[in-house]
């Protein structure tokens, strides 16, 4: 990823709808979510919705496959993969541990609660 697809795609997530909606396609994952469905669960309205699926789309977060009569979004996993080592390629400035908290929160391990837990 260079330096314009990052920005277009920090951009393309700098709007709390259109992070909301992509944050929900990940959470979908690989079988995506219609139009009508991220509607509904987000509580857009549909025409305010396309435009955010527009821009989401030309940034390369997410794809879009028409499926009968309704379009299916997907988050893409790569480019938002590609997005965060773009960011983090150079965190650790050759010392890995620094980058061991970030890497322990993004292998999807559930993490230990820190809040003592009541008598």
């Amino acid at each position: 990823m260079d330096k314009n697809n990052a920005l277009d795609a920090l951009a393309a997530l700098g709007q709390e709808t259109r992070l909301d909606v992509f944050r929900l396609l990940v959470k979908a994952g690989p079988d995506g979510l219609s139009a009508g469905a991220v509607s509904e669960t987000l509580d857009v309205r549909p025409n305010t919705l396309s435009t955010h699926f527009g821009l989401l789309t030309r940034s390369g977060m997410i794809s879009a496959e028409r499926d009968g009569r309704s379009i299916v979004y997907r988050a893409d996993l790569s480019a938002m993969q590609k997005l965060v080592t773009y960011l983090l390629q150079d965190c650790c400035g050759g010392n890995p541990e620094l980058c061991a908290p970030l890497l322990n929160v993004l292998s999807c391990v559930p993490q230990k609660d820190t809040e003592p837990t009541p008598a």
